[in-house]
């Protein structure tokens, strides 16, 4: 199984961000866990950000949770990730993953007007 994020590296301070990550290998629908997105800010670590299952039920990191809409599709072997209203405090690397598998190699986000 492998994973690869891919977006716009760039965004506009309260626009938001929209990321893909591309499963291939293996199918999102099976029972295989979940899949996550987490990011790492400059110089900071590794926030997780939420998840979707293989049955399509997500969690989302609480302090995150207002702004941000995991979602799927199934067609494409993807899932999506929407991060609203954002700031230059969003600003990481990006990165997809199966619970106990593979990592995407991360995506750098900027947000900067």
């Amino acid at each position: 199984v492998q994973l690869q994020e891919s977006g716009p590296g760039l965004v506009k301070p309260s626009q938001t961000l929209s990321l893909t990550c591309t499963v291939s290998g293996g199918s999102i629908t099976t029972n295989s866990g979940s899949y996550n997105w987490v990011r790492q800010p400059p110089g900071k670590g590794l926030e997780w950000i939420g998840n979707i299952y293989y049955s399509g039920n997500t969690n989302y990191n609480p302090s995150l949770k207002s702004r941000t809409s995991i979602s799927r599709d199934t067609s494409k072997n993807q899932f999506t990730l929407q991060l609203s209203s954002v700031t230059p405090e969003d600003t990481a690397v990006y990165y997809c993953f199966r619970w106990g598998g593979p990592w995407g190699q991360g995506t750098q986000v900027t947000v900067s007007s």
